[in-house]
């Protein structure tokens, strides 16, 4: 038997780690010290940490002392998501949480609010956050009980919509809210300026773009406004965040962050991939007749990340397909990779008002940031093997 190259389109998921990232934590662990220690090695180890969080900043166009280091995005979410913030040494009490209906689970869960203190906010058919839903909702929040805080992504992880967060943020600093945005998929894919959304609060992901699991971030618009602790102990990330920090994980993520300064303009390249796939899932419908449908890509005509693309053919289910593509040696998913590990009905496709058979069928492709044109090649032939079997 002959086994072909797999071909790995999955990149909201988890990106392969760079190779830059590997050298630098691999440095970082042959490395001794605690960061928070004050001889040699600690003050080693210490300079990593910082060198990261300024590649970071870089890439984010903001501060570095602004910036605070997690175990991952839902840890950042956990931590912002919060009843309790504090603002120049005085105590805020955000009395409700707004939250879109296409969010992430580790949004949709609400972090530190009480179940009865959150609010789903409707989205249009293509996933586009009512902003004249969320004027009224605003205006008829109770301010007497504390400020509202509304929690939105920049960009889908299933669809790869993106939201106009900067409108967004303008209605709810009308109403003295606050605005949580999930960036973990915008990072690294569109040109990222913190200043410019608008957010209060924002988490990124460090496995997004090729860094290593297990390591995210949040960024404070003002750091004089910050979320009451979620993890208390030394004092670490300016006691923001206690417990002794990653070092090597964090240096991969750092090190992801000034690859992809450096390497923004690839983007262009796979953008056109993605629509040229596009057109060609479309093509194949076509030329096979009458026996199969035309894909329906969800969110197409709005503002997407350029890599992603999700999308279903009437008649084809998303396990059967993810299976036989798998088989092929291409992987993709039918939506977030977060949940059970299963292929079941998308929360997102069901808030833009997709029809069941449309949930029940929807791929989803997420291009890296090198343009694998083969890939592309391997993946739509199986693709119109796989819908040339539900037309015999």
């Amino acid at each position: 038997m002959v086994y072909q190259a797999r071909h790995y389109l999955d990149y909201n998921a988890s990106a392969p780690l760079l190779d830059c990232a590997r050298e630098s934590m691999i440095e970082a662990l042959n490395a001794t010290g605690n960061a928070s220690s004050v001889h040699f090695e600690g003050r080693d180890a210490r300079k990593t940490i910082e060198k990261a969080r300024a590649s970071f900043a870089s890439l984010v166009d903001f501060k570095a002392s602004n910036i605070i280091f997690t175990s991952g995005a839902t840890e950042a979410a956990n931590h912002v998501l919060s009843p309790d913030l504090r603002a120049g040494g005085h105590e805020l009490k955000v009395s409700k949480l707004y939250i879109g209906a296409t969010e992430h689970a580790c949004i949709l869960q609400g972090g530190r609010f009480a179940k009865e203190n959150i609010e789903i906010l409707p989205t249009d058919k293509n996933g586009i956050l009512d902003v004249e839903h969320l004027e009224k909702v605003l205006e008829n929040h109770d301010a007497e009980q504390g400020h509202p805080m509304v929690a939105v992504q920049m960009a889908n992880n299933e669809t790869g919509v993106i939201q106009p967060v900067k409108k967004i943020a303008e209605v709810i600093h009308k109403h003295e809210g606050f605005l949580t945005v999930d960036a973990v998929q915008a990072l690294g894919k569109i040109d990222l300026s913190i200043e410019e959304t608008g957010a209060d609060f924002l988490i990124f992901s460090s496995h997004k773009i090729g860094g290593p699991q297990g390591v995210g971030a949040i960024v404070l618009r003002d750091a004089s406004l910050s979320p009451v602790p979620l993890l208390v102990g030394g004092g670490q990330e300016s006691y923001h965040r206690g417990g002794t920090e990653n070092v090597a994980a964090i240096a991969g993520f750092g090190a992801a962050c000034e690859w992809h300064e450096s390497n923004l303009t690839k983007n262009i390249k796979i953008f056109e991939l993605r629509d040229s796939i596009e057109d060609q899932l479309d093509t194949i419908s076509r030329e096979i007749g009458n026996h199969v449908a035309r894909p329906v890509f969800f969110g197409k005509g709005q503002s997407r990340l350029g890599n992603t693309s999700c999308f279903a053919v009437a008649g084809v289910k998303s396990e059967t397909a993810l299976m036989a593509l798998d088989l092929d040696g291409i992987s993709v998913s039918s939506g977030s990779a977060c949940s059970s590990g299963k292929v079941k009905k998308s929360h997102v496709l069901e808030a833009m008002g997709a029809s069941q058979e449309e949930m029940e069928g929807a791929v989803r492709l997420s291009l890296g940031w090198e343009e694998d044109k083969l890939g592309a090649e391997r993946f739509l032939a199986a693709w119109k093997t796989i819908v040339s079997r539900v037309a015999a």
